[in-house]
């Protein structure tokens, strides 16, 4: 069990009646639960969502709070301020006054700052400090009336060489302020990619979806991530540009292995953050696997950082691996899928 849901144990007896668990660690916290305690969890995260069915955990995926009622909530700190708050703010909205919130995480991972986010809600305590994590108490003083998911959105505007794109970002989501180099970097060689049905793996606010869809009415775009908030996000900035949502399909995954089939193109500024932790599991397996989603003919392209191993990896899977751009720290990296004999 995680050093997190150790201090949750610890604590339990402050724990009872309807607990939602948000942003838990797949660890087995919940079977050490009192048989009183009626859990649900709540996650943003599909990776994680899939990991508690299977644990048959009631569980909820999504942007939103889960449907059901609870007493109590138990918070393990995102790595996002802005999500912390977000979070708190909807915790608050559903639960009357002198309701208990607490908050858990790791002293590395910002807990005693994250701690500081309660003081607007009432009365924060620290519960116990162990295995480097932090347990706080907040007893609520007030309640709120919770805004739109819309509302929490930060919008700024991307030059694109089809025309500026407005885009829009949710807490937690990469990139939320402004446009990361990597995309940057990729944007103006994506008129060169060939038209259809595109993937875009990772799709965070939806600058590559949106800009696919700028540049060619006819491409079918299947926006793909493990993250609801980032799902939303690219959502929102389709809705926000006017953009046709008939060209686009939003689709929680667990990787590139739930990508559909028979794509004519991947595109890419790979994911690799998990939590507050680097994780590269999800980016290698891209450019191991993609080729299996790509018709005959089919092309990925992807930016990465410079010091990545990535062209080996495609280069390893698809025979051959283009360096179209090395510029600023990225590069971008072409391959495509041989057409079959009667193709050629």
């Amino acid at each position: 069990m995680e050093p997190r849901s150790e201090v949750v144990i610890r604590q339990h007896d402050y724990l009872s009646g309807r607990v939602l668990f948000i942003n838990a660690p797949t660890d087995d916290l919940h079977s050490h639960l009192a048989a009183d305690i009626q859990a649900t969890f709540w996650t943003w995260n599909f990776n994680e969502f899939q990991y508690f069915l299977k644990q048959n955990t009631e569980v909820h995926f999504g942007t939103d709070l889960p449907e059901s009622g609870f007493d109590q909530a138990v918070i393990f700190v995102p790595k996002s301020k802005e999500l912390l708050n977000y979070v708190l703010h909807q915790v608050v909205s559903r639960l009357p006054i002198a309701s208990s919130i607490f908050l858990v995480g790791e002293k590395k991972g910002g807990v005693e700052r994250a701690a500081k986010q309660l003081q607007p809600y009432g009365q924060a305590i620290k519960l116990d400090s162990a295995r480097h994590c932090q347990m706080w108490q907040l007893t609520t003083d007030k309640t709120v009336v919770a805004k739109t998911l819309e509302a929490w959105a930060q919008t700024y505007q991307v030059a694109t060489p089809a025309g500026e794109l407005t885009i829009c970002a949710l807490p937690g989501v990469f990139s939320q302020n402004r446009l990361d180099v990597g995309t940057a970097v990729l944007l103006p060689h994506l008129s060169k990619a060939t038209s259809g049905k595109i993937a875009d793996f990772g799709c965070g606010s939806g600058v590559i979806s949106a800009y696919l869809s700028k540049i060619n009415p006819k491409n079918r775009i299947f926006a793909l991530d493990a993250d609801a908030f980032a799902l939303a996000s690219t959502q929102m900035t389709f809705e926000k540009n006017q953009l046709p949502l008939e060209q686009l399909e939003i689709k929680a995954v667990t990787g590139i292995d739930d990508a559909p089939l028979f794509l004519h193109a991947i595109v890419s500024n790979p994911p690799f953050h998990q939590g507050i932790q680097t994780d590269y599991n999800a980016s290698e397996n891209l450019c191991k696997s993609s080729k299996r989603h790509l018709k005959s003919g089919g092309e990925l392209w992807i930016v990465a950082n410079r010091f990545l191993n990535y062209p080996l990896l495609i280069e390893q899977s698809f025979g051959q691996c283009t360096t179209k751009a090395d510029q600023q720290g990225f590069k971008v990296l072409f391959a495509n899928t041989k057409k079959n004999l009667k193709e050629e």
